[in-house]
């Protein structure tokens, strides 16, 4: 019912109702009128019995091209299928192929669609001989090398994954290898290319009838009559009018659910719903998150994360490699790729992303200006000249001196510090609620990362939006937000205020990161401290709490049941069967000390 709402959509249904009624209903209901023949009523023009005139034996014209709908889509549908599944064929096995074969394929591929596809069709039919289904397998094999090319591109980009290479190295057989990882990760383009691909079939299928290589009489579809009717078009125009339409009509309808079908497999349409989006801004909340999940396949780096950020407010969301915080933005975002399955309930009003490397972010062969004006063209319906000028504007927000030279440089030209003042004005170019930044800071230095982070806290107290930052990176964090949520092995371990934070923490793991962070007062003459062990991988099942294999706070019902998530008494809370209740401040103790008591194995200092 959403697609409703949307114009396109409207179209593509009404095209497709279109289809199904010529194409099902055509011949049962003109099929006996279509070759009915009338001697008295030879080769009439327009009338009121015959509103398209009548052919040489007195057949009703439009009847008959309501009855040739089902041969002619059908066998465009035919010829379709047959691209589609050659297409697949020769442009999917290249990947799964050695060096030797997927080059002869691929050098195959590309020296045959060097060649016109209709003329291709011409020899085929030749070749094949004269008919409906000839026709319908020339026009098919035709056009397989293009649709082998798309697929080669699509399964080329998929084949270099990181979860392809894990396959290999799992042992998983080549066929296995392309109908489970491959073709299930290119098909929604593949599709909308089919579709698309079907209106084309249909004109050159139109074609090849009526140069007499299509459907022979008796049997006829548009082609054929169009060419019948052009016989005497100077008689009676109506008589090529009505096939011409027909084929016009049906052509522009697989294009319209080509386009649809684009836009909803391309997520513009869908994209809300499909990772639980809300639609509209939040009253209340800068952002909701409810039992959020990620999962590829059988890992599920993010495991049920639940939150809520305030407007204004500025959040620190941290935690070591691989605890799942960088995927948890990206589903705030809207931003993971297939496989990648998103679940869970994101309700978030305008957001901008602010990346960790911008020079892999801007486009290098795009001027920044243009970049930036683009948020406010797509978005904003402005036009190039006001966007232009809004985008100096945000860069001058950013405290980048000569905007409007900045504007007209590529990313290139500018240093790292630029690249990320540019980022961040070109979220700030749609007026976001939220402002998600993950590690914006990792590769500046220190002076430079104090800059950005200072240009964060304006953004947000200048236009009111929230900040998640995402940083691995406990000083950052300190330094801009006022709340820090501590992720460990894809669940939220601890929610705490920053002055909580630096006074001591309750969960182990917290303290852990925190004891794990050099200072000028630590003792030179013992080894960094670290977090001992490993996190568990995403794919392992855990029962328990997932850190208690490597917290000396855990006993057996640690490993053998996961903590709830309690609210502290002043505000936040923590996952931890045994948090530390201490409410007093001072340093925390390496996490590889021993403990001096029972009642805080870590409060030793340093």
């Amino acid at each position: 019912m959403r697609g409703l709402k949307n114009p396109l959509g409207i179209a593509a249904l009404v095209s497709l109702v279109f289809l199904l009624f010529m194409v099902v209903l055509g011949p049962i209901l003109w099929g006996e009128e279509a070759v009915r023949t009338d001697t008295m009523a030879l080769t009439q023009g327009v009338s009121a019995a015959h509103p398209m005139g009548t052919d040489g034996l007195g057949r009703d014209v439009l009847a008959r091209v309501m009855a040739a709908s089902r041969s002619s889509v059908g066998l465009a549908l035919l010829a379709t299928a047959v691209a589609v599944a050659g297409g697949l064929l020769l442009g999917a096995l290249p990947a799964v192929l050695g060096r030797r074969a997927a080059g002869l394929l691929n050098g195959f591929v590309s020296l045959v669609v060097a060649f016109p596809g209709l003329l291709i069709a011409l020899v085929l039919a030749v070749v094949l001989g004269s008919g409906g289904r000839s026709a319908a397998f020339a026009i098919g094999l035709a056009s397989v090398p293009a649709f082998a090319r798309l697929t080669q591109t699509l399964a080329a980009s998929v084949a270099g994954r990181d979860f392809v290479a894990a396959a290999r190295v799992l042992g998983v057989g080549r066929a296995r290898m392309l109908f489970r990882h491959i073709l299930p990760n290119i098909g929604e383009p593949l599709i909308v290319q089919a579709t698309l691909g079907a209106g084309g079939a249909l004109l050159a299928f139109a074609a090849l009838s009526f140069l007499g290589l299509g459907v022979q009489a008796p049997d006829y579809d548009w082609g054929l009559l169009l060419n019948e009717g052009l016989n005497r078009v100077y008689v009676n125009p109506a008589a090529a009018l009505a096939p011409g339409i027909a084929v016009v009509l049906a052509g522009l309808a697989f294009n319209i659910l080509g386009e649809y079908a684009a836009q909803v497999f391309g997520g513009r349409d869908t994209i809300a719903r499909a990772e639980g989006r809300s639609a509209r801004p939040v009253p209340g909340d800068a952002l909701i998150v409810r039992d959020l999940r990620v999962s590829f396949g059988p890992a599920v780096p993010v495991k049920g994360v639940s939150f809520t950020v305030a407007p204004g407010e500025r959040v620190g969301l941290v935690g070591e490699s691989g605890s799942g915080k960088s995927l948890t933005a990206l589903a705030v975002a809207g931003l993971v790729e297939p496989p990648g399955v998103v679940t869970g309930t994101i309700e978030a009003g305008e957001t901008a992303m602010v990346f960790q490397d911008p020079m892999t972010s801007l486009n290098p062969a795009l001027r920044v200006g243009t970049q930036i004006a683009e948020v406010a063209t797509t978005h904003q319906r402005l036009s190039r000249r006001d966007a232009a000028r809004r985008a100096v504007a945000r860069l001058a927000d950013v405290h980048i001196g000569a905007p409007a030279r900045v504007a007209g440089q590529y990313p290139h030209e500018l240093s790292g510090g630029m690249r990320q003042r540019a980022m961040i004005a070109m979220g700030l170019m749609g007026a976001p609620r939220l402002i998600v930044a993950d590690e914006p800071t990792t590769a500046l230095d220190v002076t430079v990362q104090k800059q950005i982070l200072d240009l964060l806290r304006e953004a947000s107290t200048t236009s009111g939006a929230a900040v998640l930052l995402i940083s691995h990176d406990l000083a950052v964090v300190a330094q801009l937000c006022s709340r820090v949520l501590v992720m460990y092995a894809g669940v939220i371990v601890e929610d705490l205020t920053t002055e909580r934070l630096v006074a001591g923490p309750a969960h182990p793991y917290t303290r852990a990161l925190l004891a794990s962070v050099p200072d000028m007062s630590a003792d030179r003459s013992l080894p960094l401290a670290t977090i001992h062990g490993r996190m568990p991988s995403p794919a392992e099942p855990v029962t328990g709490c997932p850190f208690a294999p490597r917290c000396p706070r855990a006993d057996e019902r640690c490993l053998t049941a996961m903590p709830p998530f309690t609210s502290a008494s002043g505000g936040g809370g923590v996952a931890c069967w045994h948090p530390v209740r201490e409410t007093g401040g001072g340093p925390v103790t390496r996490p590889d000390e021993e403990a001096p008591d029972e009642e805080d194995p870590m409060r030793r200092t340093r």
